[in-house]
């Protein structure tokens, strides 16, 4: 049976309810899927501060994983904090969901759209679209001003978020849409429906990246920069590799 883990980043646990729902529904009958809430950093994730803060609690995790077993992880924030440190301290593939959503929506069209939470993440966004080696399919970054902690309680999220869709699609001539925060991650399909393009989710991709990789008895190289971190004394409080 494979064990892939989904690390929800910040510490909000009905926010890890509806990610680890999306990951549920995709993945195969012989795959067990847990959620994992961090259990230190912010409630939400929408600054470059909070993005620092919420890493050590994603090493935590995936630490606490490979000493249970675990084959593979998803980081399921769309920022992918702390992506390069787990997959040093992680045997198995691990996995980022906003680079899993950028590359599937590469192959969905010659475009894509995001749509995103706050307008001071754009840049954050934009920044991942150049790691990636996504800027030729990325076509605009756009923001429904909903803060993260809003999407499970305002009543006109579906629809703002669903519009900013729709006039990312119109304003940039995009093919696709993928959708900027882990919290979207049950819209995808209604949204699709209605504006007649694909938008994809990045829990859903990148747990099926995951899997794929396990099952394809792939795991992360431990040759150069993804080898464990060197053996050293961390300050209390400090996430020690191993």
């Amino acid at each position: 049976m494979m064990r892939i883990w989904v690390i929800n980043p910040n510490t909000t646990r009905t926010m890890t309810d509806t990610i680890t729902k999306c990951a549920v529904a995709v993945a195969a009958s012989d795959v067990t899927v847990t959620g994992i809430t961090s259990e230190i950093g912010p409630e939400s994730i929408e600054s470059h501060y909070d993005e620092a803060l919420s890493v050590p609690g994603v090493l935590q995790a995936v630490q606490r994983g490979e000493r249970e077993g675990v084959d593979g992880y998803v980081i399921a924030c769309f920022g992918d904090p702390g992506l390069d440190a787990a997959r040093e301290v992680a045997a198995g593939p691990v996995i980022g969901i906003a680079e899993a959503a950028m590359q599937a929506a590469s192959h969905l069209g010659t475009g894509f759209s995001i749509v995103t939470t706050l307008a001071r993440t754009i840049g954050q966004s934009a920044h991942l679209a150049e790691r990636y080696g996504m800027q030729r399919f990325c076509r605009g970054i756009h923001a429904c001003e909903i803060p993260v902690l809003d999407l499970d309680t305002d009543p006109n999220a579906r629809k703002i978020i669903t519009e900013a869709c729709r006039e990312a699609v119109e304003v940039d001539g995009s093919d696709a849409v993928v959708l900027g925060c882990a919290g979207m991650a049950d819209m995808c399909k209604e949204i699709s429906a209605e504006l007649g393009v694909p938008v994809v989710d990045g829990v859903t991709a990148a747990t099926l990246t995951v899997q794929s990789l396990v099952t394809m008895g792939l795991r992360t190289s431990k040759r150069g920069e993804y080898a464990l971190p060197p053996a050293k004394v961390y300050a209390t409080g400090s996430p020690a590799a191993g």
